[in-house]
């Protein structure tokens, strides 16, 4: 399978990420990290609203009750329309030069997020757990960029992306406990192909992989390790993808134009953008955390 992405909004995002389908709104919502906002796209009335932050935000994902819990720089917020982010978690306050970066939740509502080095610094980064209560759990250390996160409920699994690996590995996952063991490597991207960035999974337990300068979103098997599918996407630097639409086979696809050249800008005029593709498969609808909004 090989398509091409099409695209809905130029919006120039510096750095987009986070794309998440709210399935009670029928809106997309997604993040321009360094543009320090949080964008919700309306497919059916072709609209777009933004929220603006003080501090780089680079997830946000739907409360239960209402709002959205927000992966700000340094810690985990709440926030509703109208309000002000209200601090839940401080994270990693000994390391001024981390910042958090992709976070999603578990069907047990739980939010899983990493963090990274703003100054590139090998091995900085860790991944973390939060209970709808409010309680952080670490999980993993020595992560470069912590980024893609996607569960298999119906095999107990958990997926993962540490970006400079440039691989995708699988880990057993305790859905009570919310406790994963035996992180192992499914597959790598090859050379030339850039790093595995954001990443979802379709309802046939196949993953789909945002390529951070491979300007696509592959389709992989992740129980033979083979790429059986390409999205081609006209930007050099595809950061998320999520399933939406009314019938959850519309993956939509964020794309980032920060730190490129004014040539590679020149080539790449759409870079930044908010991209969509009719995969021909449905996609598993997106977790909201199970805790409450202050």
């Amino acid at each position: 399978m090989i398509g091409q992405a099409e695209l809905v909004i130029d919006a120039k995002a510096l750095l987009g990420e986070g794309a998440h389908w709210d399935g009670q709104e029928s809106k997309l919502h997604w993040v321009d990290i360094e543009g320090r906002q949080l964008r919700i796209y309306e497919p059916m009335g072709q609209g777009e609203e933004s929220y603006s932050f003080d501090s780089m935000v680079s997830a946000a994902v739907p409360a239960a009750d209402g709002g959205w819990i927000l992966a700000l720089q340094d810690g985990i917020y709440s926030f509703k329309k109208n309000g002000q982010p209200q601090l839940i978690a401080a994270v990693e306050p000994e390391l001024p030069r981390n910042r958090l970066n992709d976070a999603k939740c578990d069907s047990a509502g739980r939010l899983w997020f990493g963090t990274m080095s703003m100054d590139s610094a090998p091995g900085a980064g860790n991944l973390y757990v939060m209970e709808p209560h409010g309680e952080v759990r670490h999980v993993l250390s020595d992560i470069g960029i912590s980024n893609g996160l996607a569960w298999d409920d119906s095999r107990s699994l958990m997926y993962y992306i540490d970006t400079p690996t440039r691989g995708v590995d699988v880990m057993d996952y305790d859905l009570q406990s919310g406790t994963v063991s035996g992180r192992r490597t499914i597959f790598t991207l090859p050379e030339g192909a850039g790093g595995p960035d954001g990443m979802t999974i379709d309802r046939e337990g196949m993953l789909w992989v945002a390529q951070w300068g491979g300007s696509c979103v592959s389709r992989w098997n992740p129980h033979t390790g083979k790429q059986i599918g390409k999205v081609e996407v006209p930007a050099k630097n595809v950061t998320s993808c999520t399933f939406g639409g009314e019938a959850l086979d519309e993956l939509y696809i964020t794309t980032a134009r920060s730190g490129m050249s004014e040539e590679d800008l020149q080539h790449w005029p759409l870079a930044g953008g908010l991209f969509k593709f009719k995969a021909g498969v449905q996609g598993v609808l997106a977790n909201v955390f199970a805790g409450g909004v202050r």
